[in-house]
């Protein structure tokens, strides 16, 4: 895995300053750096050694160095269209799917993408039309980020890059802010900076005369085949899905694996057998620690397992760097789990392969069955479903509350993605300036309007895919691993393995037996029972316990006191949540931790820690 950074035109100093974009992402690729600069473009490349580990570095030029290209990523089947390439007259000096990408564009043009098999950001400058081809993976998986600068499109694998870029001029994009505190992430392809923007996965930019132009060249479209039984689904999936794994671990170097107590991470372990396993918890009993969970998988499937015991002090100390290497705030917990976890494994390998993927692929996430335990529910007429949520919104809670509440409205009405921190009027009663809030479901009803044919559980998963998964999942996936110098690799979110799940009816991947059911079954014929069938956990990290115990209480209350707080928010609301909270009235920890996190993050970006790496 690798960095890519650069900036077309010429300006002061210009060596420098790319060198510098380069630096500041050393850690994703420590082995070796490259550059090529003349007056139309300057790029810089940080090289993570993986494939050809002595000829694979960048710049990779075509043969008559018209073309000039810069990678992160992988291609797994980068043989194959290697040897089509060849037959077809180019000469390879190297031994890298690199170098395929710039002879495939050569002889494909940006059709080369259509034939990829897997993960990639990478860059294209053609010096016979000064043009710049940019390109992200299908689903995601690879960062790219852009900005256009006074006629300068500057880009990065990390923002980070961005910002050394000394004509841009750094300043905190409000509307992120309202977005962020619904969704617990910065909302693809806005940033918390603006004029920064992420390419959206499964698109490509060109950038030339000063124009840039954006294409969508992939969709995660699904069409159920309800004619395919149980056993047939089961079969496809176990077929791709080892065939993804196997293709997931070529590499010239040693490839391990993450492995928690759930059966994504469980079911690609058992393709690893004599190879390194790594897990981490937490001293709070069972609900935080998977340890004896994935100890147990290891020794029945025969593979090196290493663990870590995250202490609350560890976890605590760790924040502002976790938020410094995201770039942009994110409230989810588990991914400061993640980056101890990937430096777990940075110890023994450089390669790790995880289960990321599959829960959005296949239908995993508990709240998808929400659409079964309503279906009866909401066969009621309408309007009475709504007279009697009428009835119990203004009631303390019960048990039931939440059911009537929820069953009266369609899932575009109630269902954001996976997390739901803050609505309309909770974040105008917290902010500042509470004009700027808005309902989530105005960011949500454009994916809405395009799967209007689908079934409530695809939508969601649809949904999920193209924000949670995006602004999420991959994005801490790549950050942690990344901050440590480890290549994750994703075998579930493989091009081909969805060709096979878009397929799977509905009933298949959620019902009354399970979520992920069909997946499920496939995992089974490679371990036990009792891991395959095991609840999603989703890497639990204990912030309800820390925020009662009044060490932690008072660190937060201290930055929810602080100017940066009262730049924003109204202090004394969010006081009354961390309260609240605090004296077991209401379990406000993710709500507290969104804002919290916000705050430690504007201060390294903004505040009074500007941008230097926290020890």
């Amino acid at each position: 895995m690798c960095g890519i950074c650069g900036f077309t035109g010429r300006i002061p100093n210009g060596e420098k300053v790319v060198r510098k974009m380069a630096e500041v992402i050393t850690h994703r690729g420590p082995d070796s750096e490259g550059f090529y600069i003349d007056d139309h473009i300057s790029m810089g490349f940080r090289r993570l050694s993986i494939i050809d580990l002595d000829g694979g570095t960048q710049p990779i030029y075509n043969k008559d160095k018209s073309m000039v290209l810069t990678f992160n990523g992988e291609i797994y089947n980068y043989k194959e269209l290697r040897e089509e390439l060849i037959s077809m007259g180019y000469e390879f000096y190297t031994q890298t799917d690199s170098e395929t990408i710039l002879h495939g564009y050569e002889a494909w043009g940006e059709k080369v993408l259509d034939r990829l098999r897997g993960m990639f950001g990478f860059a294209i400058y053609d010096s016979k039309d000064n043009s710049l081809f940019i390109a992200r993976d299908f689903f995601g998986i690879k960062p790219i980020h852009y900005a256009l600068v006074d006629g300068h499109l500057v880009y990065g694998s990390e923002i980070k890059s961005i910002l050394e870029f000394p004509l841009y001029e750094k300043k905190f994009n409000t509307r992120t802010l309202d977005n962020y505190l619904s969704f617990q992430y910065a909302l693809p392809p806005e940033t918390f900076f603006e004029g920064i923007y992420c390419l959206l996965p499964g698109h490509f930019m060109r950038f030339k005369d000063g124009k840039i132009t954006t294409n969508r060249y992939w969709e995660a479209t699904f069409e159920p085949d309800d004619n395919l039984t149980e056993e047939e689904a089961v079969d496809k999936i176990e077929k791709i899905f080892e065939q993804s794994v196997n293709a997931h671990k070529i590499s010239d170097v040693e490839v391990g694996c993450f492995l928690s107590s759930g059966v994504d991470s469980s079911y690609v372990s058992t393709y690893f057998a004599d190879q390194k396993t790594f897990t981490v918890g937490f001293d709070f009993g069972e609900k935080y620690n998977e340890i004896d969970w994935a100890r147990g998988l290891s020794e029945k499937i025969g593979v090196d397992h290493h663990f870590k015991i995250i202490s609350s002090e560890e976890f605590w100390d760790n924040i502002r760097k976790v938020q410094y290497h995201m770039d942009q705030p994110l409230a989810d917990p588990s991914c400061i789990a993640l980056y101890f976890v990937s430096k777990l494994a940075s110890e023994y390998v450089k390669v790790v392969l995880s289960g990321e993927g599959a829960d959005e692929l296949f239908g995993g996430y508990t709240i998808y069955n929400e659409i079964n335990s309503l279906r009866g529910y909401q066969k009621l007429p309408l309007g009475f479903r709504k007279f009697l949520a009428n009835v119990v919104r203004p009631m303390p809670k019960f048990k039931g509350r939440n059911f009537i509440l929820r069953g009266a409205l369609s899932v575009e009405e109630r269902f954001i993605g996976n997390a739901f921190m803050f609505d309309k009027s909770e974040k105008m009663k917290i902010l500042k300036d509470g004009s700027i809030a808005h309902e989530p479901q105005e960011y949500t009803k454009k994916f809405y309007d395009r799967t209007k044919d689908y079934d409530d559980i695809t939508k969601m998963q649809y949904l999920d895919i193209n924000t949670w998964m995006v602004g999420d999942i991959l994005l801490k996936a790549d950050r942690m691993s990344m901050a440590n110098s480890l290549e994750l690799r994703v075998p579930f979110l493989d091009k081909e393995v969805f060709k096979v799940a878009r397929t799977i009816p509905y009933t298949l991947r959620v019902n009354k037996k399970n979520t992920k059911y069909a997946m499920r079954r496939a995992a089974l014929r490679h371990m036990p029972e009792d891991w395959a069938k095991k609840k999603k956990l989703g890497f639990p990290v204990p912030t309800r316990v820390w925020l009662k115990d009044e060490k932690y209480y008072n660190i937060v209350k201290d930055k929810f006191n602080s100017d940066t707080a009262k730049k924003f928010f109204n202090s004394e609301e969010l006081i009354k949540f961390l309260d609240d909270h605090f004296n077991g009235k209401e379990d406000n920890s993710r709500k507290v931790w969104t804002v919290y996190i916000f705050l430690v993050w504007y201060d390294i970006y903004f505040g009074s820690d500007t941008v230097t790496v926290p020890q």
